[in-house]
């Protein structure tokens, strides 16, 4: 009695647990079932976006490595030119023997190291510290709130010349003179190109970290004309004091070529200090601008920094329009044509498509020029600073797929 009364009890424990595997026991109990559908549910779109995120991990992953080949494959392009010795990271000046031994080149050299020399004697003499020498009256002016202006944006020519005992004088000017406390209402976009632009090209060319620490303040004192609704930049603000404004003249909206032709030299300053907020400003800029362009990829020059849309006003590759699309392109290249700066060539193309839409020729002599467009009307008048647009189209062509790059081509040759 007690043996069969222990095997009834194992085959009742037995049955116990199978019990949970029979349907009929959760059709008796609808909330158990209900629990047991809401697991199945929640474990499947977990397992769903897994493997998601798997695919998409692998896809990019895919993208790098080919990026990283692409990348290998010009360098070794670039050895089999010049050298296997060749160190493409070294930032020394080129030896001797990199300089051409053709005697109307190195004539030609000369000469133009004769002229910097000339216009650097000068400034030095009449206009040390300024911003710009008046060539006529001999006397230094401040037209960029006495920030050397003229010396900064030299450094790198008086380098690469090999003027060292002029370089260092300047260098010394920066080290101990330049201040950027300054009450002053400077142009972000001047100033970045001149000011952060020079100091970062100085500190790529001579490792030297005075140039680097000016450059990180003042990108710094820069940086509060980002601080709008959209991210889109205020274009006047005040070094000392950080407030931030647009000019009058402009309504309170923001210059397009202003706003978009500061990334090459924040994500350049990014990449050297290891601070991505420069980066983030600037590349936030490109984002917002990209949530609203238009399929012909073509902005007018003033932008709401509040709203990040276009205000009514002039279409142009001309002043106040033409760097936005220079840098579309430049940060693209700057980004080592990657996937990761893909949408910069993708709003370039765009831009360039709605170029060829404003390209018109002069009768009877054919001249080629490009329009400026307000609404749908264009007007036949070409502003002298959309003379780079031929240069910028024959760099993006440059060392590009040439079935995707032949519809640019005859617009470039034009």
């Amino acid at each position: 009695m007690i043996g069969r009364s222990s095997r009834s009890s194992s085959s009742s424990s037995s049955s116990h647990k199978w019990r949970y595997c029979n349907p009929s026991y959760y059709l008796k109990r609808p909330k158990r079932l209900a629990l047991l559908f809401i697991v199945f549910v929640s474990a499947s779109l977990v397992l769903w976006d897994r493997q998601t995120l798997l695919r998409e991990h692998q896809v990019e992953v895919s993208k790098l490595n080919e990026d990283v080949d692409q990348l290998k494959a010009k360098l070794e392009e670039f050895k089999s030119m010049h050298g296997e010795a060749i160190d493409l990271f070294n930032t020394n000046r080129p030896s001797p023997k990199a300089v051409p031994h053709d005697p109307v080149e190195i004539q030609r050299r000369q000469k133009v190291k004769e002229a910097m020399i000339h216009a650097w004697s000068s400034y030095e003499k009449y206009a040390w510290g300024h911003d710009e020498l008046q060539p006529q009256t001999k006397i230094g002016i401040d037209s960029f709130g006495g920030l050397g202006a003229t010396l900064v944006d030299s450094l790198d020519t008086l380098y690469i010349m090999g003027l060292d005992e002029q370089f260092q004088r300047a260098r010394e000017w920066v080290a101990n003179s330049l201040d950027f406390n300054k009450d002053y209402d400077a142009s972000v976009f001047e100033t970045t190109i001149r000011v952060v632009g020079g100091l970062l090209s100085a500190y790529d060319l001579s490792g030297d970290k005075v140039f680097l620490e000016k450059a990180k303040d003042i990108a710094d004192r820069l940086l509060p004309a980002w601080d709008t609704k959209t991210g889109i930049p205020y274009n006047i603000i005040n070094l000392a004091h950080g407030n931030a404004h647009n000019p009058g003249w402009t309504g309170g909206d923001s210059i397009l070529a202003d706003s978009g032709t500061e990334q090459l030299e924040f994500i350049a300053l990014s990449q050297r200090t290891g601070d991505p907020k420069y980066q983030l400003k600037v590349e936030n800029v490109i984002m917002e601008l990209n949530k609203t362009f238009p399929d012909d990829g073509l902005l007018p020059i003033y932008i709401n920094p509040d709203r990040g849309i276009g205000s009514f006003s002039t279409i142009t590759f001309g002043a106040m329009g033409d760097s936005f699309y220079e840098y579309l392109l430049k940060v693209w290249i700057q980004g080592n044509k990657t996937s990761s700066v893909r949408l910069y060539r993708e709003m370039w193309e765009k831009s360039m498509e709605g170029l060829s839409s404003l390209v018109r020729k002069t009768t009877p002599s054919s001249f080629t020029y490009i329009c400026e467009k307000s609404g749908d009307v264009l007007t036949d008048k070409m502003d002298e600073l959309a003379c780079f647009a031929p240069g910028m189209l024959a760099l993006g062509l440059s060392g590009y797929a040439p079935a995707q790059s032949h519809k640019f081509l005859s617009l470039a040759e034009e």
